[in-house]
């Protein structure tokens, strides 16, 4: 079994949801594919990754920008948004990630800061069978600036009472990686650990 070291500096831990501690990447995608071949093309699978933990709106706004295509971003991130709830009933905890949650709850404080809406995180955990594990949850409707800004993770650092530097943030995304340097805390990049394919 994969082990995932936690730094002997830590007092605090936090968590990105998906891709990190639930796995919902392929349903993400898939959900993405769905969306944008509604509209004649297709959701590039690169970046889609590149562009992983960023707020949904925010990267069909992107990609549609990036394709030089003629069609609202936030329309068509909406209804991918409306397709993953559909799907979300299928997830599950990434085990390696969640077996961190359950060794050292009630040990370190727990926080979880994600890109996600309150509605979609809330239901990705529930689906997942592990939202009474957590009081601590910022998600893009909590904070101006989302990932790749460092407010996310500073927010969750605040809510637990533990300072950033102390902080070890667990994520899957370049962009989730990025807030918590910014953030000034330690970046534990999961993919070095678990592999996650992402597929239809």
């Amino acid at each position: 079994m994969i082990e995932i070291p936690i730094s002997p500096n830590t007092k605090g831990l936090i968590f990105d949801i998906d891709g990190t501690l639930v796995d919902t990447m392929s349903l993400h995608y898939k959900a993405s594919q769905i969306a944008c071949n509604e509209y004649g093309f297709d959701f590039p699978l690169d970046f889609f990754k590149a562009y992983a933990g960023v707020p949904t709106l925010t990267v069909f706004e992107l990609l549609i920008k990036h394709l030089g295509l003629n069609f609202n971003g936030r329309e068509i991130g909406l209804k991918k948004e409306n397709l993953y709830l559909e799907l979300v009933h299928e997830v599950k905890p990434l085990q390696p990630v969640y077996d961190i949650v359950l060794k050292y709850e009630g040990k370190l404080p727990i926080a979880l800061g994600t890109g996600a809406t309150r509605e979609i995180a809330e239901m990705t955990l529930k689906a997942a069978g592990i939202l009474d594990k957590f009081e601590h949850i910022v998600t893009c409707d909590d904070v101006t600036n989302p990932k790749p800004a460092p407010d996310t993770f500073l927010q969750c650092a605040s809510l637990i009472g533990i300072q950033p530097k102390y902080c070890q943030v667990f994520e899957d995304g370049d962009a989730g990686i990025k807030a918590a340097i910014d953030g000034g805390m330690m970046a534990t990049d999961i993919r070095q650990y678990v592999d996650v394919n992402i597929q239809l």
